[in-house]
């Protein structure tokens, strides 16, 4: 049996990746030592490389590009290429992971450290990819699991024979190490520190007179000082023909007993009957909640303390909105009662408290009402069909020779040009596509054009015209964002001003009360969030001590600032020790990596690593 991927490249297991795989991505660098350890030889024709006598089979190292480059894809949201993935170094990375696996397995061998075949049994029959529908182990799923993945039944067993030795040899090597003491509370009293602050966040409201507007110099000279930004960047121009469901939609015939039929179907939409906002307590007798309901009456308690002495919270008493008919027997009653109100009933739990937090009034929607909207939706749909009927049509015109503006003409679509800048979207509706702007990125002088499917069903075919050369957007076309810029400059100039000013005023004897208004934050922690405040804010209030004025300038952000007090880490109680005994636990992870880098390091330089370049080389050719 041969596993979806080992320790860092089979995707059945999940035991495997979560016990190594981490730690092996953090060895890339230390595990791999550059590569210059030993030398480049052959190591056979099965094998990229090898560890002692532990080989790195072309197999592996294939999987395991394969592996890296469905991480990153999955990371930035879109597929990439392999040849893209050898560029960022994505091979390196995963052979450096598999010469760190192939160090530990050569150790293992070493030590004798294996396991028999029940355990290995044991391992493969806890995954849940190779459970079948009544949840136990299936030999079915299990083999068409491995088959899709590319392993035999032996490789994969083999491989989880040495990711179980892996993982005793790394327990040995990491397990016992205790994080210490003044370690711990040294870090916990630098995290748990508090500061208390005063701020005045400046606005144009603090100036000491409005901005005088620029001239026309001032602006020009903006401009020209600043170019860059008002220059439009190099673009392809493109010509498409697009066709939009909306552009045909109106014309799409609708049948009114369809439309009917629709609102019948989703009546629940439409006609949504009277509900309750409903909290319930339920009590192990009648007796019991009797007795809590005759003390709420009584006023000598609150439901909120009744639901509290259950050893319960609000949120677990939530019902939400429900329907009578969710209530059961119990719905008479509460849809009969006044908004606050506490109701005696039973439900399928048992005797229970129900109170009524809120009353929402049934709404209803005529056919007459929604039956525009219900045939908007059908012609949308059936433009959409009308479309795609039209698709191989379009490609084959296409290949036939027809021109964008004679397709344009013959297939009722609409034909433009326009100017895109790869990598950015235009103001332009269709750039607003994903698909027509991955299309415009990519196309070049002598693509022949094709249809291409839109995310709302539409199709678009493009074509290269020319290449749109850099160029600066005139002076009067951009003022408005030039007068914009300028603006902003320098009001962020004046702001600062000004509250070097205020500073020189406080430092004076000054309320900062008397300035401007005051912002006043009791605690924050190291880690707290302050709204529109740039990332080095805490890192400078932090260095403050009690009493001391800072002005903090980044971007559109100006503020004054006063640090009003330190709140030391509190040494006792729950939250104190939650957060040592976390800050120990990290400490002690951190501890152990190091140990198992260092560990693995040492492997490597003692048995030596030989690497055959020209099998890896092979490799990422054919995997392009």
């Amino acid at each position: 049996m041969a596993k979806a991927t080992d320790s860092e490249t089979k995707k059945p297991r999940k035991r495997g990746t979560t016990v190594m795989g981490w730690l092996l991505l953090a060895m890339l660098v230390a595990g791999l030592g550059g590569f210059g350890v030993t030398n480049f030889g052959a190591t056979g024709s099965a094998a990229v490389g090898s560890v002692g006598t532990s080989e790195i089979t072309v197999k592996d190292y294939a999987r395991a590009v394969r592996q890296q480059v469905d991480m990153l894809s999955q990371q930035i949201g879109t597929r990439i290429g392999v040849s893209e993935a050898l560029a960022f170094g994505l091979d390196k990375q995963a052979l450096a992971n598999l010469v760190t696996r192939a160090a530990l397995d050569n150790e293992a061998a070493r030590a004798g450290i294996s396991v028999g075949d029940a355990t290995v049994a044991a391992e493969i029959r806890k995954q849940q990819s190779f459970q079948g529908l009544t949840g136990g182990f299936d030999r079915d799923t299990y083999k068409m699991a491995l088959q899709q993945n590319g392993w035999t039944e032996t490789e994969y067993e083999t491989a989880t024979r040495g990711d179980v030795a892996r993982s005793i040899l790394q327990g040995a090597v990491t397990g016992g190490f205790v994080a210490p003491q003044a370690l711990t509370d040294a870090l916990y009293r630098y995290v748990a520190e508090r500061r208390g602050f005063s701020m005045i966040r400046m606005t144009e409201a603090d100036l000491a007179a409005p901005l005088p507007a620029p001239t026309e110099d001032e602006l020009k000279a903006y401009y020209d000082a600043h170019i860059d930004a008002f220059t439009k960047p190099e673009s392809k121009r493109i010509d498409y023909a697009l066709l939009l469901p909306d552009m045909i939609a109106d014309t799409q015939p609708v049948d009114e007993a369809v439309v009917k039929k629709m609102y019948d179907d989703r009546i629940d939409e439409f006609v949504q009957p009277e509900r309750r906002l409903v909290e319930r307590l339920v009590y192990p007798d009648a007796a019991a909640r009797d007795a809590a309901k005759a003390s709420f009456e009584a006023g000598s308690t609150t439901f909120e303390a009744l639901v509290e002495a259950r050893g319960l919270t609000m949120d677990a008493v939530d019902m939400g909105d429900v329907s009578e008919k969710d209530l059961g027997a119990a719905g008479a009653a509460i849809f009969a009662a006044a908004e606050g109100a506490v109701i005696a009933a039973d439900s399928d739990l048992g005797p229970a408290l129900y109170r009524v937090n809120g009353i929402l009034e049934g709404q209803e929607t005529s056919f007459d009402a929604a039956k525009d909207e219900l045939a908007a939706e059908i012609k949308m749909d059936a433009a959409r069909r009308a479309i795609a009927d039209k698709t191989e049509q379009i490609d084959d015109l296409l290949a036939g020779g027809e021109t964008l503006a004679d397709l344009a003409k013959e297939m009722g679509m609409e034909f433009a040009t326009l100017d895109h800048v790869p990598g950015q979207q235009g103001t332009e509706p269709v750039e607003g596509y994903q698909a027509f702007r991955q299309a415009a990125d990519a196309v070049k002088a002598g693509d022949f054009p094709e249809a291409i499917v839109l995310e709302d069903g539409g199709v678009v075919a493009l074509e290269f015209k020319d290449t749109v050369p850099a160029a600066p957007i005139p002076f009067e076309t951009a003022k408005d964002k030039v007068t914009e810029a300028w603006h902003r400059q320098a009001l962020d100039k004046a702001l600062s001003d000004r509250a070097l000013e205020f500073k020189a005023k406080a430092e004076a004897g000054a309320a900062l009360g008397t300035l401007g208004i005051v912002e006043v934050t009791s605690e924050i922690a190291r880690d707290g969030f302050v709204e529109g405040a740039p990332k080095a804010f805490m890192t400078d209030l932090f260095a403050l001590q009690p009493g001391d004025l800072k002005v903090i300038v980044e971007g559109d952000f100006v503020a004054l600032v006063r640090l009003d007090a330190v709140h030391a880490a509190a040494e006792d109680g729950t939250d104190a020790q939650a957060m040592k005994a976390a800050l120990a636990a990290q400490i002690e992870q951190a501890i152990s990596a190091d140990a198992m880098q260092g560990f693995a390091q040492a492997l490597q330089d003692s048995v030596g690593i030989q690497l055959n370049e020209s099998a890896i080389n092979a490799v990422n050719t054919s995997l392009q």
